[in-house]
């Protein structure tokens, strides 16, 4: 039987009814935050307390990139999950399972009031929640669009669900892009969000030292499967020696995978408890979420990731030896 719900009038007033009924209310996300998570995060959160101004409510999300530190109420995210609190309501976003939220599942799990609402196709519906889920949507904040009312966002929390939506479809031009993505994008531009400064500030522009880093993962890559597949590592030295860390390297995948003949691309980079995660990408012929899901990672048929373990080089036949099962 399908546990998921589809987003409809009686999910947003199930929804906004949650919402009032709380004293405090929680919202966490996956770890590693990304732009959709962030955003979907600190614009429900907006939402929140517009319908429910008295409300405790709390973000707990691991530490994210600076770049989107100019989001509201960025700077009052709970980074340290030893904090005690057990919300009557919590909400986890853009997260499939226990798992994925790391330290922050704590909050979710004991919680009064459960809900998931997450894009993701990779979502079973394991966990035990009132799941909201629609792996059609571009984003997680595209799919928020649809469950509250948007004429009640200020320019806030229409920047945050703006973010979530250019990250996740990489500025408009990745397959999941749709016709609704582009009308509520044009809404919360229509509300106050900064196209133009969203974009630049938080996609594109870059530090010297990312800058220089990016120019070292694209020497370290090389072509494999006869010029179908790239692949590039970064290391813990090598983010020493640029003064970089992992969320700096943001971006890095995605140029990867425009170089010319590829069909699939992965970016192995290192954590700083030494683990490898891995960032996947594909033009198109290969579900990356496929191979993903075989090392306990997760996401989109376009773009997905997992942690890994080994050698770069060792990581690297593996994942050449997958995906090359689908592109034969």
């Amino acid at each position: 039987m399908d546990r998921f719900c589809k987003a409809n009038a009686a999910q947003a007033e199930y929804i906004e009814r949650a919402v009032k009924a709380a004293d405090t209310i929680g919202i966490v996300g996956h770890v590693r935050p990304d732009g959709d998570d962030v955003g979907s995060c600190l614009g429900l959160a907006r939402y929140i307390g517009s319908v429910n101004p008295k409300a405790d409510v709390r973000v707990f999300l691991e530490e994210f990139p600076d770049n989107f530190m100019f989001l509201a109420g960025a700077d009052q995210v709970i980074h340290d999950f030893d904090t005690d609190f057990v919300p009557q309501l919590c909400f986890m976003l853009d997260c499939a399972d226990e798992k994925r939220m790391g330290g922050a599942a704590k909050y979710f799990l004991t919680a009064g009031e459960r809900i998931c609402i997450d894009h993701h196709a990779t979502n079973d519906g394991s966990i035990d929640a009132h799941m909201i889920v629609e792996p059609k949507r571009s984003s997680t904040c595209e799919l928020l669009c649809t469950l509250i009312d948007m004429n009640g966002l200020d320019q806030a929390a229409a920047e945050c669900l703006y973010l979530g939506i250019v990250h996740d479809t990489g500025v408009f031009k990745h397959s999941n892009t749709g016709f609704e993505t582009m009308l509520y994008a044009g809404k919360l531009i229509e509300l106050g969000a900064r196209p133009h400064f969203v974009i630049d500030y938080t996609f594109y522009k870059k530090t010297y030292p990312q800058n220089r880093a990016l120019g070292q993962v694209l020497l370290n890559s090389s072509l494999m499967a006869d010029g179908r597949i790239i692949v590039s590592s970064f290391t813990n030295e090598e983010m020493r020696q640029y003064g970089v860390k992992p969320s700096d390297l943001d971006g890095c995948i995605d140029q990867l995978r425009v170089t010319e003949g590829v069909e699939a691309a992965a970016f192995i980079y290192q954590m700083p408890d030494g683990a490898f995660k891995v960032s996947l990408r594909s033009n198109g012929t290969v579900d990356v979420s496929r191979v993903a899901q075989l090392f306990g990672g997760g996401g989109h048929v376009k773009a997905s990731g997992c942690e890994m373990e080994g050698t770069p080089e060792e990581i690297a036949q593996i994942l050449c030896a997958e995906i090359v099962k689908q592109i034969r």
